[in-house]
């Protein structure tokens, strides 16, 4: 089993990949309003030109999302494909991260 964590700089995406997640056997995630560092940084250096620059180019995006979700190993590599097919590629600027870590001593969520 692992653990995906996905954080989508673009939230308006968050109800199209939770629906092909479902669609494709993941049976539950966790869903965290965050903020990064960026943004965060923005708040505290008033004035910075980028900060000001970035805040006029994208006024609407305030949060991210970031996602959750154990899953069966089988599953990752596709979920992963899914999520880069409805926001972009996570290679792409602005776009989130992405990554899975194994875990053990799952309980709750059936084997594969």
């Amino acid at each position: 089993m692992k653990l995906v964590v996905f954080v989508l700089n673009r939230a308006e995406h968050l109800e199209e990949i939770l629906g092909r997640l479902e669609s494709m056997g993941v049976r539950g995630a966790t869903i965290l309003h965050s903020r990064g560092m960026a943004m965060a940084l923005e708040n505290y250096f008033d004035g910075d030109f980028v900060g000001s620059l970035r805040s006029e180019l994208e006024p609407e995006r305030k949060e991210n999302r970031t996602v959750f979700a154990v899953m069966p190993d089988s599953l990752v590599e596709p979920v992963l494909n899914a999520v880069e097919e409805i926001a972009g590629s996570f290679d792409l600027p602005n776009t989130g991260i992405a990554f899975s870590i194994p875990v053990g001593d799952v309980r709750g969520i059936p084997a594969e």
